[in-house]
């Protein structure tokens, strides 16, 4: 058994910084030692597959991240670890629980199955993974293979914990966290202009501003407009941009970075809304393109016309929220760099050009290429 200061000690000597999970029983030292940091933050995620995303943003923008969560989250997490993580080569290192270990300590019925699988699953996508270091002196070796890893393959590496693995902490009293009033919520405007249209808009207005679209078609026509090593073209990993988006602002505080989504996309992980505005990044400005559809799935509807997402980006803590159903009036929302988290949603016309192309750059060339516009 170890403290869980010593591991997150010798971690942040090796450079991890940012720490984002879901609690689980095992993880509660960790989780309560890094909030208690002053040197660290840690990200309260509303799913492991968030958690994930956030900190392959955080990496993205030259903070190294850890990801934690129990095994029973694993396939929550399926989704980025194999298509935003692996695709575009962003590492992390994943501390997952071992709930259900076979031979283990005695646990709930719903954790025997997962229990048996974990090593298999995570070996299945591509993962390696070792034990959690259960003495002071497992810890500095353990780091260092998993950093020998996660240099030589840009690709995350996992650690299992099991029960009793790190000894009880406390969690230090912190003032509480003020409440906020919700922002009005914008009226919705009706839809006039096409996706392209509204990306153009995007794309005159923010300059040198970092560009993350989100998967399907918006990376595509945004890399139509023009391809430029501000902008990211997401794939797989659906619903995951905000999130990484998040990361990458925690990271970068001195840039600005516009996550642009998709409303099939942000409905399937809403979650992160509340994530991103209890972080309330001054960086950060979150537009949602809507056009009722999965569109590039093959046109099938979305609850969107009965969603009010200005009103969900309000009561989820965004202390500001716009509707902009005109590229005029996206562009002069996004021409105004007051500092502050935002929230615009962007109403649109369904429909794509013809020729559609994809992006020449393959993912992880697109990483890569990101990072060293960032300097990182």
């Amino acid at each position: 058994m170890i403290e869980a200061a010593s591991f997150i000690a010798a971690a942040r000597e090796r450079g991890f910084r940012l720490y984002s999970g879901v609690p689980c029983s095992y993880l509660t030292p960790f989780i309560n030692t890094t909030i208690g940091s002053r040197e660290l933050h840690y990200v309260a995620a509303a799913n492991e597959g968030d958690a994930v995303a956030i900190a392959a943003g955080s990496a993205l923008g030259g903070v190294p991240a850890v990801a934690m969560f129990q095994n029973s989250g694993l396939g929550n997490a399926v989704s980025p670890l194999t298509s935003l993580t692996h695709t575009f080569r962003i590492p992390a290192l994943l501390i997952v629980t071992w709930r259900g270990e076979p031979g283990g300590a005695p646990d709930e019925p719903q954790h025997e199955l997962m229990g048996r699988i974990t090593p298999q699953m995570l070996e299945l996508i591509g993962i390696p993974w070792a034990p959690f270091p259960a003495t002071d002196a497992e810890v500095a070796p353990a780091l260092d293979r998993a950093l020998a890893h996660i240099r030589s393959e840009s690709r995350p590496y996992a650690l299992m914990m099991r029960k009793g693995s790190v000894a009880d902490t406390g969690l230090a009293a912190l003032p509480a966290a003020a409440r906020r009033a919700p922002a009005a919520a914008a009226p919705q405007p009706a839809a006039r202009h096409t996706r392209r249209e509204m990306l153009a808009a995007i794309r005159a207005a923010a300059g040198g501003d970092v560009l993350v679209a989100t998967t399907g078609y918006t990376g595509r026509e945004l890399y139509a407009l023009g391809d430029s090593p501000n902008q990211l073209y997401m794939v797989g990993s659906m619903g995951c941009a905000a999130s990484l988006a998040l990361g990458l602002a925690l990271a970068l505080p001195e840039r600005r970075i516009i996550a642009i989504d998709g409303d099939g996309a942000l409905l399937m992980r809403l979650g992160a809304l509340s994530t991103i505005g209890a972080e309330l990044p001054a960086n950060l400005v979150h537009v949602l393109l809507d056009n009722g559809l999965h569109e590039s799935t093959g046109g099938q509807a979305t609850a969107s016309p009965t969603v009010d997402f200005c009103a969900l980006a309000a009561a989820s803590g965004y202390p500001s929220t716009a509707a902009a159903a005109e590229p005029a009036a996206l562009a002069a929302a996004l021409s105004n760099r007051h500092p502050g988290l935002r929230f615009i949603h962007a109403p649109i016309v369904p429909g794509i050009p013809k020729r559609l192309p994809r992006p020449a750059v393959a993912p992880a060339e697109n990483a890569a290429r990101l990072r060293a516009h960032l300097g990182r």
